[in-house]
């Protein structure tokens, strides 16, 4: 009997749409009445970038963005500082011009895409970010890609282009300054899931001219990472969503073990399409990495709703764009081991989203007759919960990994112990040990030992009503804001553990 009511419960969440932009529809019904009224016909647009406003636009792009960055890089002069700009770009081949007719596209209209572009071009150009990161890149117009690559070369860039799988259109671009990097690698990875989302690896070695560890043996070597996640239309997807991180982190780790690389900054950009709030943001934590934004401006992991980067299809606002740093320095747990305890803290999610109480969820897991939890009893709860069973969904090989995870004594049972250690109150993904990172001055001169590292001077989002967590109306550069930070060179030791 308890299975039947619990299975009735799981019947209604998992039909559910779960994502975490959905809102009401009174709200959205509200924000799309908004947002048509300040839609103009495309003359009318074209008429509108010519106007005061854009140059008042620029002008405050330059006050607040550029004095911003300039300022801190002023108070640093000692040790030249790098800027990181991650930015999608909005593909004109899903900007929609007219919500009552979704067929009508800015790519349909060659004036409107040019001119939007050429304005984004403008201002990446203005602010002269070391890294430019760019998502919803329209890879498929060769106008276009020749377009930024002319102008971004001519300005003493070095780019790399990568589409999306099954010619979907768009991609992602990743561009450097030549004056500050030499190009060690670039790699491409291809998720080949229902989303046919990419990813961009570039290795590159820092080159700053007045560099003070220029004649020493200090390694200077960075990683930059390029992505856009797949959009959660429903629960379903935010596990896919999680798998296409984790797949970029074990790229990341056999990268390194395959070229014998010692430990170097990471830095992973883009469009992760999903808050701080998320399973996503929660198992990048678990590995070490910081929002550089948030470390930037003091926000601790619950500070979700202090800013925003992002106004989705349904008129929903959310923060989703993230510069992500993990220095050289952090003691990291095995990445096997945080993809678990992501894996269980989503599995616990839905069985709580179910209104499930311990015993309810420990009497949803065990097999009829039992007091204990068998193999079969598990995947079928796994299934049940949509996470296994489908072909985006958890492998037979990932599902045994989780098992073995959990049954702590390998007797090929959970008992109620197990359950509760290993599932219901397993140790939060939040909770890190951090005593382990060693304190910079406490160690060695040694440069042997040394490697560089990132401090977070200064971040900034545009336009800056986002950092408020509001959204402009008047802002049309795209549907997502731009983020760039600022990074200070620092000496750090190289993390020795790996556990």
């Amino acid at each position: 009997m308890m299975k039947s009511s619990v299975g009735v419960k799981l019947e209604k969440l998992v039909s559910a749409n779960n994502s975490v932009h959905d809102k009401s529809d009174v709200f959205n019904q509200a924000v799309e009445y908004r947002r048509k009224k300040i839609l103009l016909s495309i003359g009318g647009f074209e008429r509108r970038m010519r106007t005061e406003r854009w140059a008042k636009s620029m002008g405050r792009i330059s006050r607040i963005g550029s004095f911003a960055i300039a300022s801190s890089i002023r108070e640093n002069q000692q040790q030249p500082c790098i800027t990181c700009t991650t930015f999608n770009i909005l593909a004109p081949i899903y900007k929609r011009l007219n919500h009552e007719d979704p067929s009508c596209r800015e790519s349909d209209y060659r004036a409107y895409w040019l001119a939007r572009n050429h304005r984004i071009l403008d201002w990446l150009l203005q602010e002269r970010s070391s890294i430019i990161c760019l998502q919803e890149f329209w890879v498929g117009n060769e106008e276009l890609v020749n377009l930024y690559e002319k102008r971004l070369g001519d300005a003493g860039y070095v780019s790399f282009k990568l589409g999306r799988t099954n010619n979907r259109g768009d991609g992602l671009l990743i561009a450097v300054q030549k004056e500050y990097f030499n190009i060690l690698n670039y790699k491409e990875l291809h998720f080949n899931d229902c989303g046919d989302r990419v990813a961009q690896l570039l290795h590159v070695e820092l080159s700053l001219p007045s560099s003070q560890w220029r004649n020493t043996d200090i390694r200077q070597e960075i990683l930059i990472v390029n992505t856009h996640l797949l959009f959660p239309h429903d629960s379903s997807l935010c596990l896919v969503r999680l798998h296409q991180v984790y797949k970029i982190l074990q790229y990341v780790e056999s990268y390194q073990k395959d070229f014998q690389l010692k430990p170097m900054p990471i830095m992973l950009c883009g469009d992760w399409n999903g808050s701080k709030r998320g399973h996503v943001y929660k198992f990048l934590r678990s590995q070490g990495f910081e929002s550089s934004y948030d470390t930037a401006h003091h926000y601790t992991d619950a500070d979700a709703d202090k800013w925003v980067s992002h106004r989705n299809h349904r008129g929903n606002i959310c923060a989703v764009d993230f510069i992500w740093l993990l220095n050289p320095d952090k003691y990291r747990k095995l990445l096997k081991a945080s993809w678990s305890e992501a894996v269980f803290s989503m599995f616990k999610s839905l069985l709580r989203r179910a209104s499930l109480t311990e015993s309810d969820a420990f009497a949803f897991l065990k097999a009829d007759n039992e007091d204990c939890i068998t193999y079969s009893a598990f995947c079928e709860a796994l299934r049940q919960l949509n996470l296994f069973g489908h072909c985006y969904g958890l492998s037979v090989e990932e599902t045994k990994d989780l098992w073995v995870q959990a049954d702590i004594d390998g007797n090929g049972v959970l008992d109620y112990k197990e359950f509760q250690q290993q599932i219901w109150n397993s140790v939060s993904l939040d909770q890190r040990d951090d005593s382990k990172n060693e304190d910079h001055d406490d160690v060695s001169n040694n440069a042997q030992d040394l490697t560089i590292g990132f401090s977070v001077k200064n971040a900034v989002l545009f336009p800056p009503e986002v950092e408020k967590g509001r959204w402009p109306e008047d802002y049309s550069l795209s549907d997502h804001a731009r983020l760039t930070v600022v990074f200070s060179p620092i000496r750090m030791p190289c993390s020795q553990m790996i556990c």
